[in-house]
């Protein structure tokens, strides 16, 4: 008999997370669930402060007190912390629409312009500070503008109006997380050890945060006579290690800056819907009704193997170039490849991150990532395969297919690791885990390696699975024998790996909570659903498990006679799933691989127009070459270019 074994290993992070679990939900349960926003703001200017060009994080007074209006017509009810900790607890029920008001860094202007306002409305509100700067250092403060005094912080404490919380001690700041020199938040990175050539450690960074924390919580308890119950991250950015220290050191709730509403339930983690590029009260309204939501992705798709470069000089000239063309194209999302594939067979040889199981080729994601995220201000994911691994790992790990008469190692190009055998399971997991631990990005592509055909798996311990969790046949024979059991078969591998991906997910979800999905499918199991028995891919089933399911829309990869009117069809066959076009993005080519030729302008541009025409929102194509101008820069720029999504 096998037994299943999840891939989440019993060891710190699954304490931490069932901690966490357990503390709110034997308190929130019993509490009436209702939604509530998080706003956020920085500093508050006079009409002087708010003539263009100004600090993108600034807000004007005038904006700011119609927001607060428009607040209060609509029938919102701003409360506070204790307010929201109590409905936590199950004490009292928050109001149906209940708004927090949080600002960050402690500016001179909270006291001058906000407080009075709270005063004369009546309204609580939070205001996080940063102790290092409190202490005077302004090392890393780059803002030039006059901070709260601890004078203010009390009166403003014993008005009751005000709540004091933690934005770090000092912790606001950029770490080297890199060989290249990158800083990123010193909450979430690992510091890089430029003289010794290595990472902090898991032990060391758990040490490191708990000490900042700690000394952030007293020294506001020193100076202001509370402890802060609330932490609120700096740049947004935490992870479960961060918020299970904060709860260790005395608050359990704690503030990121992802857009969204909350619940009672969620208060280790609050979603705040940061107020940039001072809003007017039309663009409050859409913020706060629509949450930056359901906008348009346009994707270029990349390969890390084409920036790499044995000569680092050359590596960094090529990123250079790379995100040049990536700024100009004006889009908003890249799926960046994080691992080395050279000889193109989709399989992961070596990886482009730290890690534990496979060679580095060189450590290198984070770095473009990075890049790519601050110069051409895109969302990037990472591009990995599930199963598609070529490690050091004992064959009885990888997927079997049937084969004259017999079980024996797949055929098929990518060698995978079978979705079957728990410690196969484990080793992919590590990986995943690694790359959230090491590289900040946005979300994670699942590559196209995840498929188990007809005759696979057929491994000792997939067999025994398929017996003991479903209840079918241990036979290849008797799986295959008949049109209806193929497909029961397929149907369950097919969900298999789903959840096998769900559980990537929520191993990076560890260290990169804010990250999104994306898988690719083939398009014939969109146009032809019977073909899942092929594949285990179905584009109901991804619909449900991801955030975006990313199509070949290629088709002259499928040698489609009339791709126009194959393009159409597929687009009508994704329109009629409930969210079909909203949660789907079609990938067109710009390489004919049978041919070794680029596709032609004109004809990428005609695909292109046709996606938009039927209503297409997510467009992305692969691959994106800086080297050849393909597809055509001044091309992508008329017909391709898209918003920001920050």
């Amino acid at each position: 008999m096998v037994i299943f074994t999840p891939i989440t290993s019993v060891d710190y992070l699954k304490q931490a997370c069932l901690l966490i679990f357990l503390m709110f939900f034997f308190g929130a349960a019993s509490a009436k669930e209702h939604h509530f926003l998080v706003l956020n703001y920085h500093d508050i200017v006079g009409e002087e402060g708010a003539k263009p060009p100004f600090n993108s994080m600034d807000v004007s007074v005038d904006h700011f007190e119609e927001q607060l209006a428009w607040l209060k017509k609509t029938g919102y009810q701003i409360v506070s912390v204790q307010n929201v900790l109590d409905a936590a607890a199950g004490k009292t029920e928050l109001p149906n629409k209940a708004a927090l008001l949080t600002f960050d860094d402690g500016y001179q202007s909270f006291y001058t312009r906000i407080f009075p306002l709270l005063k004369k409305h009546h309204y609580p509100a939070t205001v996080a500070l940063v102790g290092a700067w409190m202490d005077g250092d302004l090392t890393t403060y780059d803002a030039g503008k006059p901070l709260l005094n601890w004078d203010q912080v009390r009166e403003m404490v014993e008005s009751g109006l005000v709540e004091i919380a933690s934005h770090s001690y000092d912790l606001h700041k950029g770490i080297t997380a890199n060989p290249q020199g990158n800083t990123q938040a010193a909450a979430v990175t690992r510091l890089y050890d430029d003289p010794m050539l290595v990472y902090e450690t898991d032990e060391e960074y758990r040490q490191r945060i708990h000490t900042a924390l700690l000394k952030s919580a007293e020294f506001i308890f020193q100076h202001a006579g509370v402890r802060p119950r609330a932490m609120v991250w700096p740049y947004g950015e935490y992870n479960q290690l961060t918020v299970q220290a904060a709860r260790e050191v005395g608050m359990p709730m704690t503030m990121g800056l992802l857009d969204g509403f909350n619940t009672v339930a969620n208060i280790s983690a609050l979603q705040r819907l940061i107020m940039v590029d001072n809003p007017d009260l039309k663009q409050f309204i859409e913020i706060v009704t629509g949450l930056r939501a359901d906008r348009s992705l346009r994707v270029a798709h990349l390969d890390m193997d084409y920036i790499y470069d044995k000569d680092p000089e050359q590596t960094e000239r090529n990123l250079d170039a790379v995100v040049q063309r990536i700024k100009d194209m004006h889009i908003n999302t890249v799926f960046l490849q994080a691992y080395s594939d050279p000889d193109g067979d989709g399989n992961a040889e070596q990886l482009y991150f730290p890690n534990r199981h496979l060679p580095v080729r060189q450590d290198l994601f984070n770095r473009v990532a990075w890049q790519l995220k601050t110069a051409a201000r895109v969302k990037v994911y990472a591009w990995m395969p599930i199963m598609a691994y070529q490690g050091d790992v004992p064959e009885s790990w990888t997927v079997q297919e049937w084969r004259e008469g017999k079980a024996q190692k797949s055929s098929h190009i990518y060698t995978r690791l079978s979705p079957f055998n728990p410690e196969a399971r484990e080793y992919v997991a590590e990986i995943y885990e690694d790359l959230a631990k090491h590289c900040s990005f946005d979300g994670i592509l699942f590559h196209d390696d995840g498929i188990l055909s007809d005759y696979e798996d057929v491994s000792p311990v997939a067999l025994a699975y398929t017996k003991e969790a479903w209840g079918l046949p241990d036979q290849f024979e008797e799986l295959h024998a008949t049109p209806s059991m193929r497909m029961t078969w397929a149907q369950h591998k097919t969900e298999l790996i789903n959840r096998f991906t769900d559980e990537l997910a929520d191993r990076v979800r560890i260290y990169r909570p804010g990250i999104k999905t994306a898988r690719n499918i083939y398009a014939l199991p969109l146009l032809k659903p019977y073909s899942e028995e092929w594949y285990a891919q179905s584009f109901q089933s991804f619909l449900a498990h991801y955030d975006y399911v990313a199509i070949e829309a290629m088709p002259f990869m499928e040698e489609a006679k009339n791709p126009m009117q194959w393009l159409t069809q597929l687009v009508k066959t994704v329109a009629k799933q409930p969210d079909g076009l909203k949660k789907t993005l079609f990938e067109l080519q710009a390489v004919n691989w049978k041919t070794h030729e680029k596709i032609p302008m004109p004809v990428f541009n005609e695909q292109l127009a046709l996606l938009k025409k039927l209503g297409v929102q997510h467009i992305g194509y692969y691959p994106d070459n800086v080297f050849t101008d393909q597809p055509r820069l001044k091309d992508l720029q008329h017909n391709f270019a898209q918003q920001t999504l920050y």
